[in-house]
């Protein structure tokens, strides 16, 4: 049964059994105005929390027994968890790692259509070469750790269940518990023990790539359903708590990753600590009450400090203060992001609290023979490895890992008939029907009769790697096609066979083209996948700079053909225009592999009665403008487009007229030059060297890499320009490239160029290109000869070119990974500098486009 979606009584209960009599959001239950001059800052705004899992005397005697017999060596490498591309089984046997990691995008064998049995079979390699103390001494059982944020994605074939920001809309948190138990089934099919979920950011600027991780702007929302998820995944602490039908649970990540400024994945949140708690706490206290058995720190900094290097939040308030007795894991080599840090040395990060390090890629052996020394030397005590240890071990016991089969022979193990069960699928459909939000319904268009011919229009009509978003299979969810889904359904599919079933007729078209001409248009568009990172943008505009959806909208309107919209995101957008040129419009979120969830709630039945009607309502205040990221409720100029807690049911009055104000407010008169390699590249862009298929990161002032031979030149100054040598042998490359995609459309809007100093060092006698790159293997190349003068030898040049060029070629500005790289499989030899990108100069282009 669905709560009341109103702030005051979500899970009230349930926060004042967790917390005894104090509120989360509140501190005068824990101090009186008599008291409050003797209490501490920290303990007037951090509560001393009433966590359901109790310490249990039989097992606290274990792991003083393991810390007496455990070398130094065996205990740091409990610390350590590497990534299943990085290790072999005999490193597992010979170094006895506490845990591991498949990260985003890693499979067994490197297969992404591994099976669940090719899963179950490295879990058991690993666990028995852990187990084996022939080389370590030790038989500690490892963990594997997962990402199964919206099911277990990584799997082929798995239920994937609407991401966070579409189930906060559904706001049923008994539904959330079903969810999380049936991921907790489906990852322990595949024979791992933990998953690294849930996330619990309270999102305060909807620009930030991670958007969709979050349940809702709402702390009370986020703290209901972490309690929920945890309970789901581990069990209940009076129940059948982390019994062989549940994982370990993390919740993540600590702390204040959604309140960053400017949405800056990884960035700095500088909220005040009362804020910190009020806000981006909120999650823990319900999700460590519930007992959730790891934190996961979180990249961003707070005030300047990096968390993973932050005693005080660590140790002082998520330990101490509020009483969190599992063990804190890093974030993808989070540690080496810390001042004085790299990913293979951080005694900081162990000093402040962290209790595993998170080390992917080759760092993790370094980081292990470090940790020893600094141990040896004093750096870090050995009572800080010991308590470190100690929680691993803690957490391992409640798990009964030490006393379960092992994975191969678990009750779900490789029971492939679990993964993307039936079942399972009928509660993620469920899951899709009570995410949806109605935010238009002009003449109550909705519900259709599914006895008419409707063309089902738009790159998302029957597109189940759009509609699942990132984190599907792949990290960022891209380069997946319908066949990477077995069991799942389109948005199209499940309107066809729904349509079909009543007699009408369903026409899939793409480019909403047709022959005969339909009823009705159901146009499916939105935002690409994206995860972490390349998610990020400067606003909320939905496709700016190529209004394609809108022109298909715009063009099905003006023929008189009435339009439904279901809008695929990752985060509430400013689509006015979008919204203008529809009948009804439908927030969907990412569904996930149920598409036919939409089908169910947007037709009628064969007998013209209603399905399931609309319950969804925004958990993110809807933007008024491209640039009102961060309206959050509660907010003292609260002016959303529509507020919090919006959504229509059918028979209400719509709300929305076709005449929204069209002016996205950007402003780009302010807009300076984007420097990218002046002197050197500026962050975050890097000099990336390619020669057939060997990479590499530039590092020095010299290399020789294939067919490849780079140098620094001094042009103005010293070393501030680059050379580049082709010998023409094999294809090579130098990019300029950043690990997460930009977004400067804002440049091509300003009729901005790519400008740089080029000089030729021979004569230019076969073309290089000069490419730049985006997301999704998008991109555009021109021929160095159209910009320069090749006869020219030996002399600086002066270049610009209009960045329309390139747009027209593909390229995205929304998602730039690389804005400048030259391409050559023949004999050349450039060298370049002071390259930019200019606003306001493409009428002075050496290279124009119209």
């Amino acid at each position: 049964m669905k709560t009341p979606f109103t702030l005051n009584k979500i899970a009230l209960a349930t926060l004042i059994a967790s917390l005894g009599s104090l509120s989360a959001c509140s501190n005068e239950a824990t101090t009186t105005p008599e008291t409050n001059n003797a209490l501490s800052k920290t303990e007037q705004i951090w509560p001393k929390l009433n966590i359901a899992v109790k310490q249990d005397p039989a097992i606290e005697a274990k792991i003083a027994d393991y810390l007496k017999t455990m070398t130094l060596e065996q205990k740091v490498a409990q610390m350590i968890q590497p990534e299943i591309r990085d290790i072999t089984v005999e490193d597992m046997r010979k170094y006895g790692f506490g845990s591991y990691l498949n990260g985003g995008g890693a499979f067994p064998n490197g297969d992404k259509h591994a099976t669940p049995m090719d899963w179950v079979a490295l879990a058991e390699s690993f666990y028995q070469a852990s187990v084996d103390d022939s080389l370590d001494g030790t038989n500690i059982p490892t963990m594997w750790g997962t990402d199964a944020v919206h099911g277990h994605n990584n799997v082929i074939g798995a239920t994937l269940f609407p991401h966070n920001i579409g189930l906060g809309a559904a706001n049923n948190p008994e539904l959330i518990e079903q969810i999380a138990s049936i991921t907790a089934v489906e990852v322990m099919a595949t024979g791992i023990d933990w998953v690294f979920a849930p996330t619990v950011a309270v999102v305060r600027d909807d620009r930030w790539g991670r958007t969709y991780e979050g349940y809702s702007e709402d702390p009370q929302i986020v703290r209901d359903y972490s309690a929920a998820i945890v309970n789901g995944l581990q069990g209940k602490a009076d129940g059948d708590f982390l019994s062989d039908k549940r994982v370990i649970s993390t919740v993540k990540h600590f702390l204040g990753d959604g309140g960053t400024v400017d949405g800056d994945d990884q960035g700095n949140n500088i909220d005040s600590e009362q804020d910190l708690f009020d806000i981006h706490a909120q999650g823990y206290v319900g999700g460590l009450s519930a007992g959730s058995q790891s934190v996961m720190a979180s990249f961003n900094s707070w005030n300047g400090v990096k968390n993973h290097g932050n005693k005080y939040l660590l140790t002082d308030v998520l330990k101490t203060r509020m009483g969190f007795d599992g063990f804190v894991v890093g974030d993808w080599n989070g540690h080496g992001q810390i001042e004085g840090c790299t990913n293979e040395s951080c005694a900081q990060a162990v000093n402040a609290g962290l209790d595993i390090f998170m080390v992917p890629t080759g760092a993790w052996k370094p980081l292990y023979e470090n940790t020893i020394a600094q141990v040896k030397s004093g750096e870090i005590s050995m009572s800080r490895i010991d308590d470190a240890v100690a929680r691993i071990l803690r957490v391992k016991l409640r798990a009964g890992l030490f006393d379960k089969p092992s994975p191969a022979k678990r009750q779900f193990s490789g029971k492939t008939e679990l993964i993307g069960a039936q079942q399972h699928r009928d509660v993620a459909r469920q899951a899709v029907r009570e995410s949806l939000v109605l935010l238009k319904n002009k003449n109550n268009i909705l519900p259709l009769s599914a006895n008419q011919t409707v063309l089902v229009a738009g790159d998302g009509a029957d597109n189940i790697g759009k509609q699942s978003g990132g984190w599907s299979i792949t990290w960022q969810g891209t380069n997946n096609k319908n066949a990477d889904f077995p069991g799942a359904t389109s948005i199209y599919k499940g309107l066809e066979d729904q349509i079909s079933a009543a007699g009408g007729k369903a026409i899939l078209s793409a480019d909403g083209s047709f022959e005969q001409r339909p009823d009705v248009a159901i146009v499916v568009f939105g935002e690409e996948p994206y995860a972490e990172g390349h998610g990020d943008r400067d606003n909320l505009e939905f496709e700016r700079g190529n209004k394609k959806s809108l022109a298909l909208l715009t063009s099905l309107k003006a023929q008189g053909i009435p339009v439904v919209s279901v809008f695929i995101s990752g985060r509430p957008m400013w689509v006015n225009s979008e919204l203008n040129a529809s009948d009804a419009f439908v927030a969907a979120w990412l569904p996930g592999t149920e598409g036919a969830g939409i089908a169910d709630v947007i037709l009628k039945a064969k007998d013209g009665t209603i399905q399931h009607n609309f319950s969804g309502k925004l958990s993110f205040s809807w933007p008024k403008t491209a640039v009102q990221a961060t309206v959050n409720k509660g907010d003292d100029d609260y002016s959303p487009l529509l507020p919090y807690g919006f959504g229509l049911t059918y028979g209400d009055k719509n709300v929305l007229a076709d005449d929204l104000d069209e002016d996205s407010k950007l402003d780009n008169s302010a807009l300076t030059n984007m420097d990218i390699l002046v002197g050197a590249p500026v962050a975050p862009w890097r000099l990336l060297l390619k020669s057939g298929d060997e990479l590499l990161d530039v590092s020095s002032s010299t290399h020789q890499l294939g067919a490849l031979k780079y140098r620094t030149e001094d042009k103005t100054v010293q070393e501030d320009a680059r050379q580049f040598n082709f010998s023409g042998k094999q294809p090579a490359s130098a990019e300029i490239v950043t690990s997460f995609a930009e977004d400067t459309i804002t440049y091509l809007e300003a009729n901005g160029v790519i400008s740089f100093d080029i000089k030729l060092n021979e004569p230019l006698t076969d073309d290089i290109k000069l490419a730049m790159t985006c997301s999704g293997e998008c991109g555009g190349a021109i021929a160095l000869t159209e910009m320069v003068n090749k006869s020219i030898e030996n002399t600086w040049q002066s270049v610009s070119v209009d960045l329309r060029c390139y747009a027209d070629k593909g390229v995205d500005f929304a998602s730039l990974t690389s804005p400048f790289s030259l391409h050559a499989n023949v004999k050349a030899s450039v060298s370049v500098a002071n390259i930019q990108f200019v606003p306001n100069k493409a009428d002075d282009a050496t290279l124009k486009c119209d």
